[in-house]
């Protein structure tokens, strides 16, 4: 990636979402399991979910 793309995809917001602790721990667990982090994962299916009803248009 060059650096002026990284620049303008730096992670500078937050979203605050509230779940169960049972989830939250179980997320947590198989993140851990998969070797990657909760944050990762959530940014993925964000991206993910972007893409696909972007497509539906």
């Amino acid at each position: 990636m060059s650096k002026d793309k990284s620049k303008s995809r730096k992670k500078n917001s937050q979203l605050i979402v509230r779940i169960n602790d049972e989830e939250r721990l179980r997320f947590i667990e198989l993140c851990e399991e998969l070797d990657t982090s909760a944050a990762r994962e959530v940014r993925r299916f964000i991206r993910d979910f972007i893409k696909a009803e972007e497509s539906k248009s």
